[in-house]
């Protein structure tokens, strides 16, 4: 049988454990009474805790609890030290907003990290923070919370801060979020070359939440477009990616010019809306190279969810798809689509042999009646499209993609089945405007698609891509496998991999692959078991292409 003192450290582990990342003030109490006597009135006080949730952890202490005239203690405090990491909760000291860097490891690495990042993209409203801003979130998100153990979902990173929390706390699981596919392949290297437990997906806000992603999370961390539409959209996809309800928390970098107060209001009551609770607001907390606008500098939100939060969830409007400040996907830059760019479009869908349009697939679903059956692109790369699309087998798709910003295009061509499709792209879309970029997309989805590239088509802003359905008993043996992942894209990456690898073999002749050896050259690949757990659709296109490369 247990002994007392072994049933109140059970106790007391309980009630940390049931308060998630938000436990570490009760931590810190706990290390207040074994560091010596101290009254109630006191651990109240320092810690910022409610007098009851003292008294509960008083009541959890029980028999190891000591009271003398100086207030309370607990007996055998080292081995409560040790259960509860006591000794870990030393608070560093944060830079200031506008100081230097530190001259120590962590600081000099991030520096050199972010020196090598990415372009930052203004179309999508990227202005870099600095350095020392990418370090003080990570430090204070560390002191703050407890996450050692826990998730931090990044919606959003391109500042970096999935490095700078797992440099600080190599124990914190990381998952960024991200649309920017250069962003997250440089995420991805840097993540294995410094040893961080960090994961990464493709993720269109707009569009809906990954499943990989999603009730993940403790924390979340996001710097989102500031306009009330893109702070809106991004808690959103963050409260979705939340696992724990009670506890989580939303830390949002937000900013807007003091002579502007107008607008920060009007961002301030989309927290409203969505019935979050402001628990704090660091003021000026993050810096930027650039964003003059706003004096290069914006305010940490802590948001804390309530029980009103999740129906204010599940009844928030449709996001739309204009979100940002600058750029053809800005609000001001939203444009319906031109009639000759749909003319061209159908009748490139339809083909020198005259194929029934089934469906026109488009970022908002099309409204009207008749044919084609008007599709919305969140139901494609959901998988629900082809309940929508009649006949696609023998049919025809339109999809309207101006205004992808680079991960559209391949996406739609590994979640649409049909014998043909036709896309209208930006003449100045990566995979369209020159002849690698061309090759790069021919290459991933060859096994399934013959593509044709129609530049300046039909005007010198549009291109329209032609693919034409590849037949399946027409591949060659060693492109089955590849042509399975692309037609199963949806499908959990290591079983549809398995099932791939078997009809490869079937095809091959000879004894084709058991289900268990099919598994055991999966499991045996290399590939990160987060990879595995996610579908093929939501991988960033490095690691779709490496996984393709395999097969």
């Amino acid at each position: 049988m247990d002994s007392p003192n072994a049933d109140a450290i059970d106790r007391v582990a309980d009630l940390v454990s049931g308060l998630g990342i938000a436990a570490r003030p009760l931590r810190e109490t706990l290390s207040a009474l074994v560091s010596g006597p101290i009254t109630l009135d006191d651990l109240v006080r320092r810690h910022a805790v409610p007098r009851r949730l003292v008294e509960r952890l008083l009541e959890a202490l029980g028999g190891d609890l000591r009271t003398t005239a100086r207030g309370y203690t607990v007996r055998d405090g080292s081995r409560y030290r040790e259960r509860f990491g006591l000794d870990g909760l030393t608070v560093t000291a944060l830079p200031g907003p506008a100081d230097p860097p530190p001259d120590d490891e962590v600081a000099r690495r991030l520096a050199a990290v972010i020196a090598a990042a990415p372009a930052a993209v203004a179309a999508l409203d990227h202005v870099p923070a600095t350095p020392v801003t990418a370090l003080r979130r990570a430090l204070w998100l560390n002191s703050t919370f407890d996450l050692d153990g826990a998730t931090l979902v990044c919606v959003g990173d391109h500042d970096l801060t999935s490095i700078a929390v797992g440099l600080v706390n190599p124990r914190v699981n990381v998952v960024v979020a991200d649309l920017d596919e250069t962003l997250l392949r440089f995420v991805d290297e840097q993540a294995a070359e410094l040893g961080l437990p960090i994961r990464t997906a493709y993720a269109d806000f707009r569009f809906g939440l990954p499943s990989a992603v999603r009730e993940t999370g403790d924390l979340v961390f996001t710097d989102p477009p500031y306009t009330p539409e893109g702070v809106r959209l991004f808690l959103a996809r963050g409260l979705e990616s939340l696992r724990d309800r009670t506890n989580g928390r939303l830390v949002m970098a937000y900013g807007y010019g003091r002579h502007q107060p107008a607008l920060g209001l009007k961002v301030q009551r989309e927290l409203v809306d969505l019935a979050l609770a402001t628990e704090a607001i660091l003021p000026h907390f993050n810096r930027y190279t650039g964003a003059q606008a706003v004096g290069s500098a914006s305010d940490l939100y802590v948001c804390q969810p309530t029980t009103a939060t999740w129906p204010a969830l599940a009844r928030s409007a449709q996001q739309p798809v204009n979100i940002y400040t600058h750029g053809s996907q800005s609000l001001e830059g939203a444009r319906p689509a031109a009639d000759d760019v749909l003319t061209a479009l159908l009748a490139a869908a339809a083909g020198p042999e005259a194929l029934p349009v089934g469906a026109l697939v488009a970022p908002r679903r099309p409204s009207g009646d008749g044919s084609p059956v008007g599709v919305a692109l969140s139901d494609v790369f959901a998988g629900r499209a082809a309940a929508a699309i009649p006949n696609a087998r023998s049919a025809a798709v339109a999809v309207h993609l101006v205004g992808d910003p680079g991960g559209w295009l391949l996406r739609t061509l590994l979640a649409l089945d049909a014998r043909r499709l036709a896309a209208a792209v930006q003449n100045n879309h990566p995979a369209v405007t020159s002849q690698a970029g061309q090759q790069d997309l021919q290459r991933l989805v060859g096994p399934k698609w013959r593509l044709r590239f129609r530049r300046s088509t039909p005007d010198s802003k549009h291109a329209i891509v032609e693919a034409a359905e590849v037949p399946a008993a027409d591949l060659p043996p060693d492109a089955v496998a590849r042509r399975f992942l692309l037609d199963h894209a949806h499908r959990r990456l290591s079983s549809a991999w398995r099932d791939a690898l078997i009809k490869a073999s079937r095809r091959a002749g000879g004894e084709p692959l058991t289900k268990n050896e099919a598994r055991r050259l999966v499991d045996e690949s290399g590939v990160p078991p987060s990879v595995l757990d996610a579908p093929l659709i939501e991988l960033p296109v490095h690691r779709i292409a490496a996984i393709i490369d395999r097969n």
